[in-house]
């Protein structure tokens, strides 16, 4: 009996020398972990203050660079997640002594909204299809998480230079964060834009184009795609550079703004110049019954933008079918629209011209013309629709102006459009 129980406790002893060895060789094991852990750690932390150290040499003067980049972004595209936050700019600190490391400099805030909204420079480097393809984003969700204070984009289709360019710079002083301005000119023109103007550095990437062909088109197409870069571009008017704002800068902008239709001239014109220009290769897509003609003159909204540059059915069908005597500019976009949005247009263009002479080029006015008579007749003398109710505000802009004729603009300009 006792043997047994001294065996008992025997054996009892040696199963706890085992469990104390256990424990033992087992917090070995975990501090010889812990210290490789730390070494690993170490290396880690040194191998990173290396490189912060090594970095920082090379980095020294990128912040001060980064902070202008963000800022001239920002200002020229003049385009803010929240408009109301003005950009702070800080002079660039004082170089270091040479003693002191420079930290690394803090990560641009990136992977945000901001980045997502900057808008790229108006002289990007886009391909055509990178281009189309990244302005027709489009959101499914309408409302905007930001402060969005909608803008009218400007679009100059032109040969050379814009001679209207100091009726329009007093058109647009003073309302700077309410347009944007895209010129398209011939890539043989060699512009110089002073800097203090309102055109200086809008001249998108641009093609040659040829008065009637389809190129017109692919112009008109460069345009509106570089202006939906900008999110903030609410409404889109299509302009030459022998056009004239008939009001002033709040008329126009409020009478675009409250419109809930888009303006692109559309009618059904029988004869050789309407349609005899049809071509009935068109089939299946366009049949002589949705054959249209218009003015190319056109204004639309984002919504309506965003479907014309994203169109590739009718593009195509008149990109091969109405060639030269049939003008792509007069029946692409009226045909389409009508075909496809007809609740979207009003049917009529906002840009007055004089067809009275006939022919293929409407009137140029000379500096004889101008009076402030023709002016208010533009101005008021017709009437239509303006969202359902009649109005005898019709035209916003008015063609075909010569440089001539500038100077009697400017001086009645205040006057008669309280620019």
């Amino acid at each position: 009996m006792k043997k047994e129980h001294m065996h008992h406790h025997h054996h009892h002893h040696q199963q706890e020398e085992h469990h104390q060895q256990l424990i033992q060789s087992a917090m070995l094991h975990t501090s010889q972990a812990y210290l490789q852990n730390l070494v690993v750690y170490f290396l880690f932390f040194g191998s990173g203050l290396v490189i912060g150290i090594t970095l920082s040499f090379y980095l020294k003067d990128i912040p001060s660079n980064l902070q202008l980049k963000q800022f001239s972004s920002t200002t020229t595209s003049n385009i803010l997640a929240r408009p109301h936050v003005a950009p702070v700019v800080h002079p660039p600190p004082p170089p270091p002594p040479a003693t002191i490391i420079q930290p690394p400099p803090p990560p641009v805030r990136g992977g945000g909204l901001e980045e997502y909204l900057t808008t790229p420079n108006v002289m990007h480097d886009m391909k055509e299809e990178e281009l189309i393809w990244r302005a027709s984003m489009k959101p499914k969700v309408r409302e905007y998480p930001f402060r969005r204070t909608p803008k009218v984009a400007f679009m100059f289709l032109a040969k050379r230079d814009l001679p209207m360019a100091p009726l329009w710079e007093l058109f647009f002083r003073g309302h700077q964060g309410l347009f944007s301005i895209y010129v398209h000119s011939q890539p043989s023109y060699n512009a110089t834009v002073p800097p203090d103007s309102v055109f200086y550095g809008r001249r998108i990437p641009s093609k040659e184009v040829a008065w009637g062909e389809f190129s017109m088109i692919e112009a008109e197409r460069r345009l509106l795609a570089n202006a939906l870069l900008d999110v903030s571009n609410q409404r889109f008017v299509l302009l030459s550079e022998a056009c004239i704002p008939l009001f002033n800068f709040k008329t126009i902008y409020n009478y675009l703004m409250e419109s809930t239709t888009s303006f692109v001239e559309s009618y059904d014109l029988l004869g050789p110049v309407g349609r005899g220009r049809y071509d009935s290769h068109m089939m299946p897509y366009v049949t002589l019954e949705d054959w249209r003609k218009g003015a190319q003159w056109f204004e639309m909204d984002r919504e309506l933008a965003l479907e014309v540059i994203a169109d590739r059915i009718y593009y195509s069908v008149f990109k091969k079918y109405c060639k030269p005597a049939c003008y792509s500019d007069e029946h692409y976009l009226p045909t389409m629209i009508t075909k496809k949005f007809p609740t979207k247009n009003a049917n009529r263009t906002l840009t007055w011209v004089d067809w009275s002479r006939g022919g293929p080029h409407p009137l140029k006015f000379i500096r004889t013309d101008i009076s402030p008579d023709m002016l208010y007749r533009m101005r008021t003398g017709k009437q239509c629709l303006y969202n359902g109710n009649p109005t005898n505000v019709c035209y916003l802009f008015a063609r075909k102006f010569t440089v001539n004729a500038l100077d009697r603009l400017l001086r009645f300009a205040p006057m008669v459009m309280h620019f």
